[in-house]
């Protein structure tokens, strides 16, 4: 039976928890207004992006009275949000957390923190070491965040895993008009890969991403739904808050992977060997390395003397 998926593409106050939480608020009363059965919010939608120095004075744990609001908000419709969790030991990450009827049922960290040009997460947060697909309601999902989906390795797992919608919290900046395109180039990157990896996998692809200015960086939203097939369910607007509503059968899943079952085909142990392979490659060729030039620089026979023969 399909289920609808919301997308809430919204500007979230840098640093304002209070101010972030209440519109969290009106975006699930609004996706329960419009029959949503699950709804996606952007990456660090609770907290903004560019917190750098900040980030300890939002962080969450379990047991935040932030963490148990947004527990009770499941209640009436399960959600991701996009957040800074502190662990226990103290560190902190850029999470996404899926809440469903009133309980925590899926926390994904992070894997890949860009920290190039205007990115500097690997500064201040710490990285995730998993990626998971977990089981919902609705069917096995899994959660990707942002910079972790321009890294194939991390939707080839979640597939293998088992997933068949991944949703995708991110908080994508312009990047720059090329060729006079209206269109921002990073925006055109990632509807590439959206429909690619929806494609080649066999799955949905649920994107959410972020609107507005923050810290003189304006994120280009665009916020969209793809089917297994590749094709567009919805489209949010580009640069401004907005909110798309969509629905999604999962069946059409099995569906497009009875017609190309790559993932049935896929060997599994011969990735596992040659990333072995590859793993110790490096180590390897060093080690020959200094092992040819232990024996060519080591203690050398005294020449004789031509006089001496």
């Amino acid at each position: 039976m399909p289920m609808r998926v919301a997308i809430a593409q919204i500007n979230p106050k840098l640093g304002d928890l209070q101010a972030n939480m209440a519109l969290y608020e009106a975006k699930i009363r609004q996706g329960g207004e419009a029959g949503a059965d699950l709804l996606l919010f952007p990456e660090l939608s609770l907290t903004g992006y560019f917190l750098r120095d900040s980030v300890p004075d939002v962080a969450l744990t379990t047991r935040s009275p932030e963490m148990k609001k947004l527990k009770e908000l499941s209640r009436a419709l399960p959600f991701v949000a996009g957040l800074v969790e502190e662990s226990a030991d103290h560190r902190f990450f850029n999470a996404a957390v899926y809440f469903e009827d009133g309980e925590i049922r899926h926390l994904h960290r992070k894997v890949y923190l860009p920290t190039y040009g205007m990115f500097d997460e690997q500064r201040y947060f710490a990285r995730g070491d998993r990626v998971r697909a977990f089981d919902s309601k609705f069917g096995r999902l899994a959660i990707l965040i942002c910079e972790d989906l321009w890294h194939t390795s991390t939707i080839y797992l979640a597939a293998l895993d088992g997933a068949r919608a991944v949703l995708c919290p991110s908080s994508s900046p312009l990047r720059g008009i090329v060729d006079g395109q209206a269109q921002d180039d990073n925006a055109r990157y990632w509807e590439m890969i959206n429909r690619t990896y929806a494609e080649t996998f066999s799955l949905f692809m649920l994107y959410g991403n972020r609107s507005g200015f923050e810290d003189g960086v304006g994120f280009w939203g665009g916020s969209e739904i793809v089917d297994p097939f590749g094709q567009r369910l919805a489209k949010a607007k580009y640069y401004d808050e907005d909110f798309i509503v969509s629905e999604v059968a999962l069946e059409a899943v099995r569906r497009k992977r009875t017609m190309s079952p790559l993932l049935r085909d896929e060997d599994i142990d011969l990735t596992i060997n040659e990333l072995m392979r590859i793993r110790e490659r490096p180590a390897t060729a060093v080690a020959v390395q200094k092992f040819k030039g232990s024996k060519v620089q080591g203690p050398r026979k005294p020449k004789k003397s031509r006089r001496g023969r």
